[in-house]
């Protein structure tokens, strides 16, 4: 799952006290500079948001006929794949086996795998555009959770989690967004609507509103 979202960023202006400045007015100075720090994982707090979750069990029985089909699918693909893994790997053992000699078997493998990845895709296309439809409601409000996140806890700066080499426990924020987000989006809809395709939301949210008929 991808979310294309803006990072929520507050500068600090940094209070330096010169020796001139006595030191009961330097610190009130040197506590205001400090910058506080979380780190948060965006997608994880999507994906536990209460209406995702919900919109997930929800899909399992309003799509059960797709998800079924394709784990049947699936299922019958492996054993259809298998004596090409087989007659890949029989190739590749042969004395002098080279690229050139294992060329049918590799096609023949590769190919195979291919169609059957593509028909997996058709049959999930319902689940797959009903996942990112949850993921696209949820996530439109996923700034404001970051926001509002900040501002409770006071966190100047938000940084995820692959930008930090260590860190305390403490300062991931990840849960608190995702309880903003159970406030902001308390359900999502698991049926997009006739046409809707994903990050057309988002797009249109983007766009200048329309200029309005003067009515004269």
């Amino acid at each position: 799952m991808t979310f294309t979202t803006k990072t929520i960023l507050k500068s600090a202006a940094l209070a330096l006290a010169t020796l001139s400045v006595p030191a009961m007015m330097s610190a009130p100075a040197a506590a205001q500079s400090r910058t506080s720090i979380a780190v948060a994982n965006y997608e994880a707090a999507v994906v536990r948001s209460q209406a995702y979750r919900t919109a997930v069990e929800q899909m399992k029985t309003t799509y059960k006929a797709d998800i079924d089909a394709t784990n049947a699918r699936a299922t019958s693909l492996q054993t259809e794949i298998k004596p090409l893994v087989d007659a890949y790997n029989a190739a590749v053992q042969q004395p002098g086996a080279t690229q050139t000699t294992v060329q049918p078997q590799a096609q023949a493998l590769q190919a195979k795998r291919q169609s059957g990845q593509q028909e997996l895709a058709r049959l999930q296309q319902r689940v797959t555009l009903a996942t990112a439809y949850v993921e696209e409601q949820v996530g439109m409000k996923l700034n404001d959770a970051i926001k509002a996140t900040m501002k409770a806890k006071n966190v100047d700066l938000v940084l995820q989690p692959q930008a930090v080499v260590a860190r305390e426990p403490y300062v991931d924020i990840t849960e608190a967004i995702v309880a903003e987000l159970n406030k902001l989006v308390p359900s999502a809809s698991i049926t997009p609507p006739a046409g809707w395709k994903p990050g057309q939301a988002q797009q249109q949210a983007q766009q200048p509103a329309a200029a309005q008929p003067s009515g004269r």
